[in-house]
């Protein structure tokens, strides 16, 4: 179970001084570097709620936060303020992470760029000096490593760069990466015939290949499916019948989709035929009645837009 951090009189007395903006502003004086008080416009000082936190870490907050506005541009600067009376051993990867969520809760406000967020841990324990390192990558075993991993850009796998050629070699993961270069670019059916290389000597399981195909039906551009993965099944003897299956389904939906259109079709003939035939209905019943008013035919005729053989209908009938 996670500890929870309970605050003490000790935290308690400090957030009442602290939530003073006056306080505060000699706190920064005293303990921020030059270099981030430079920056700091403390006219624009604002203690930030609690909620600005992330919801999920309340019950680990004993913690202040200010917001200022920076001299240069339109930046933020963030500083965050815990204080601690019991030492915790990963106390820089709680700032770390209070650090984090400022940040996001900065972008859902709808700002653009990261602020800085400078954290200041105020200690008041009984162990003297404070006994953990407040350098969050100390808190990896391997902290030399761990440096090296979140020091420098991050690695970045993209596949729309790769030659064919190349992504050709990377084995079980050829698939994947050939199909998703090209999803968007190119009639799929174009690579038929990598597609039923990578297939034969690299080991898929049904489900992978099945998986690819319902994927690439979704998204990709193929004239006509069915016959693609027809085409992919007869030329590819590990996975023909998951393959020629799922043709079948689909020819099987191609029919039931010609049924429906069929129906619809047929709906929407039936209610403009009955449309019609209510107007030629109310036509009939308006032309009787200027004939027996004594109109003559021929401007019946004129008036409701009836046939000769129709206004004679009409007549024999009411005869």
């Amino acid at each position: 179970m996670s500890k929870k951090f309970t605050p003490t009189p000790h935290d308690a007395v400090f957030r009442q001084f602290l939530h003073e903006k006056e306080t505060a502003q000699d706190f920064f004086e005293i303990w921020l570097p030059d270099e981030i008080k430079a920056l700091c416009d403390f006219t624009t000082m604002k203690v930030e709620s609690g909620s600005f936190v992330d919801e999920d870490m309340k019950a680990y907050q004993n913690d202040i936060l200010y917001s200022l506005k920076t001299k240069k541009g339109k930046g933020y600067l963030y500083v965050l303020i815990e204080s601690q009376s019991t030492p915790d051993k990963l106390i820089a990867w709680r700032l770390m992470r209070y650090s984090m969520a400022t940040m996001q809760k900065h972008l859902d406000a709808g700002n653009k760029t990261l602020p800085l967020v400078f954290p200041i841990l105020f200690y008041v324990g009984e162990p003297s000096p404070h006994p953990h390192s407040t350098y969050w990558l100390d808190c990896f075993e391997d902290r030399g490593l761990a440096e090296r991993i979140y020091t420098q850009p991050f690695r970045l796998a993209d596949v729309t760069t790769l030659d064919d050629g190349e992504i050709m070699q990377h084995r079980r993961m050829a698939l994947l990466e050939l199909i998703q270069k090209h999803i968007r670019r190119r009639d799929m059916s174009e690579l038929l015939n990598e597609i039923v290389a990578v297939l034969s000597h690299n080991e898929y399981t049904d489900n992978h290949v099945v998986t690819m195909m319902n994927y690439l039906i979704q998204e990709g551009n193929a004239t006509n499916p069915k016959q693609f993965i027809t085409e992919i099944a007869k030329q590819s003897e590990k996975h023909e019948g998951a393959l020629m299956t799922m043709a079948q389904v689909l020819k099987q939906e191609g029919i039931q989709e010609g049924i429906q259109k069929g129906r619809q079709e047929g709906i929407q003939e039936g209610i403009q035929e009955g449309i019609q035939k209510g107007e030629q209905q109310a036509s009939m019943k308006i032309a009787s009645q200027m004939l027996k008013s004594g109109m003559d035919r021929r401007s019946v005729m004129k008036f409701t837009g009836l046939t000769r053989e129709q206004i004679n209908t009409l007549c024999k009938r009411d005869n």
